[in-house]
């Protein structure tokens, strides 16, 4: 297929600006870039003008709330260029929090949870299931794991969209998405495959 229209609100994106489609759209990226600041300005970098208690709210649901906790300045602590000073996970709850006060009706997920340890991915996933509820999600995963629960996934090869449709869908067919589940869901996978 190369033709169709991508609409928000019924509006085909190509009629709104950049300026007010971007304040519609929350990204979390995999490789997360904040800015040299403390961790309180760069979630309020999700929305500015929000309250301290809505800033507090979203580091708590994104599972934040606990980094600062053990951090000796907290709120204040600084974290570098890039967020060099904390780790991929810390960085990856910072970007989730901040999504979370934008509170946009769409988010864009781009493999957040891929290059993080087992206790980091649990806590940003928690982050990313209150981050998805009530909002349109468009996201790019390898984890299936992460995806099995989207109203609609699609499968690509090579480029190309080789199948598509729900999870369980996908199962039954027994096909591209079905084998890359059952390779990747096996107890005997090796450490670091897709999962």
């Amino acid at each position: 297929m190369d033709g169709g229209t991508v609409s928000v609100g019924d509006v085909d994106v190509r009629a709104i600006s950049t300026e007010q489609l971007m304040e519609r759209i929350a990204i979390v990226f995999q490789d997360v870039y904040l800015f040299d600041g403390t961790i309180e300005e760069n979630v309020r970098l999700g929305r500015p003008g929000a309250g301290r208690a809505e800033v507090r709210a979203a580091a708590a649901a994104a599972g934040l709330d606990e980094v600062i906790a053990r951090l000796p300045a907290g709120w204040d602590t600084g974290v570098g260029e890039g967020g060099a000073l904390l780790s991929g996970g810390e960085r990856q709850r910072v970007s989730i929090a901040r999504a979370l006060l934008k509170d946009a009706p769409i988010v864009l997920l781009d493999e957040v949870t891929s290059a993080l340890d087992p206790a980091n991915e649990a806590a940003v996933h928690d982050g990313i299931e209150r981050l998805m509820a009530g909002r349109t999600v468009v996201m790019v995963a390898h984890r299936l794991r992460t995806v099995r629960r989207a109203d609609r996934i699609a499968f690509l090869h090579d480029g190309r969209i080789a199948e598509e449709g729900g999870h369980d869908e996908l199962l039954r067919r027994g096909g591209r998405y079905a084998d890359y589940w059952n390779t990747s869901m096996a107890p005997d996978a090796a450490p670091g495959s897709v999962r």
